[in-house]
């Protein structure tokens, strides 16, 4: 348990952050499976719809140090280089 008046405020500080930081990360990752349930349906249009929502949520992530700034434009990658196979 924190002893000092610093310490304390510090503890509340870090426990609203977290609830701010887990739903941030809860954010991208619902928008994630969104897009990918598009693309295993098969339909392009809502994967585009869906990745239009989530390619900001997870800049954002990454922006405010959620997720590695690396791993969310992968991800990023991944998905758009997936979403134009389909209508190939």
């Amino acid at each position: 348990m924190a002893n000092t008046t610093s310490a304390r405020k510090a503890a509340r500080k870090i426990a609203r952050r977290t609830v701010i930081n887990h739903a941030r990360l809860s954010r991208a990752r619902t928008s994630l499976r969104n897009v990918e349930a598009a693309i295993a349906a098969g339909d392009k249009a809502a994967a585009m719809a869906a990745m239009k929502i989530a390619e900001p949520d997870l800049m954002r992530a990454a922006r405010k140090g959620v997720l590695h700034k690396a791993t969310a434009s992968r991800k990023v990658s991944r998905l758009t280089r997936r979403i134009a196979t389909l209508g190939a």
